[in-house]
């Protein structure tokens, strides 16, 4: 498999498999600015018209497949499968061929064997999600990122948080005024950024489902970023540039992890009164050259001026 970053993620736009716009979406007719699209066959669509979606996504894919492929420059394109069951069922559709992957919904380590025996295909990448009442316990996410792991690890992408359905288990929801930070998720976030980052996932931001407070979504991202996450659903396309924008790079701190990684490197110095530390601060420093290289730079004197940094040739 090629390799697939997960900053090229950017914005996630989940939609429901019964639109009739996903074409438009595909091709960059609507939305070209979308990184990556969710096609869902999940929560977002009713049990009566499973069947209804199930066609579509067929329709769309037969599309795709009329017009030669998916253009090089459209969004990422997956399909969020309702359960291993129809996951094995889509896994051997041929048309499949165009889809990067499929989103895993409410993955936990009692499902992950039923997932593994469904998703046979290696050239689909997978997505898990993170979002049953089990996450909320360290020791069952050490377990299910070394058993994902065993098997899997060359074809994820990254393990995208719930908030809302991790939020749903507790019976709560965000107050309109407040991150998620300022909620239960101020535990979760930080733990599994610790647990599964330290295993060596990517981890994607839960949604933001208010469509009326950008500047409380742009807050909301910050903590995203602090902690590491790489990118983050998006519900309604207003969201999606807020979304990428924030998540461009500091001209300061990609001038930092370029000295960082550099071959003559000290092994510690100052830059613009900070230390560095290359021996700790380089997995650091290549996370902000990876964001950069899609997302841009953000100049303190330009603050909508984005530099972008050519991807090395053969990265997606």
């Amino acid at each position: 498999m090629a390799a697939l970053s997960p900053y090229a993620l950017g914005a996630t736009l989940y939609m429901p498999a019964t639109r009739a716009d996903l074409l438009e979406l595909v091709f960059r007719t609507k939305l070209p600015e979308l990184r990556s699209l969710v096609v869902c066959l999940e929560d977002a669509v009713a049990d009566m018209y499973v069947d209804t979606a199930l066609r579509n996504l067929r329709v769309l894919l037969s599309a795709i497949d009329v017009r030669g492929g998916r253009p090089a420059d459209g969004p990422l394109l997956f399909v969020r499968p309702r359960d291993s069951q129809m996951a094995a069922v889509l896994n051997d559709w041929p048309l499949m061929a165009h889809v990067d992957g499929f989103v895993v919904p409410k993955l936990t380590l009692s499902n992950l064997g039923a997932w593994e025996l469904a998703v046979t295909n290696p050239e689909l990448f997978l997505m898990p999600t993170l979002e049953t009442s089990d996450v909320f316990n360290p020791g069952a996410m050490v377990e299910l990122g070394l058993a994902l792991g065993a098997n899997l690890r060359q074809r994820i992408i990254a393990l995208r948080i719930g908030g809302n359905d991790l939020m749903g288990c507790l019976g709560l929801r965000r107050n309109t005024a407040t991150t998620l930070y300022s909620t239960p998720m101020s535990y979760v976030i930080p733990m599994l950024a610790g647990v599964m980052g330290s295993q060596g996932y990517a981890l994607t931001a839960p949604v933001f489902e208010q469509l009326a407070t950008p500047l409380l979504l742009k807050k909301e991202l910050e903590l995203d970023i602090a902690h590491g996450l790489v990118g983050k659903t998006a519900i309604h396309p207003c969201q999606i540039s807020i979304i990428q924008d924030t998540l461009r790079v500091s001209s300061e701190d990609l001038n930092s992890a370029m000295l960082i990684v550099s071959d003559q490197a000290p092994a510690v110095f100052k830059h613009n009164e900070v230390m560095c530390e290359p021996a700790t601060h380089h997995k650091w420093a290549t996370g902000i050259i990876a964001r950069a290289k899609w997302h841009g730079v953000r100049h303190p004197q330009a603050d909508n001026d984005v530099v972008p940094v050519p991807l090395a040739e053969g990265v997606r």
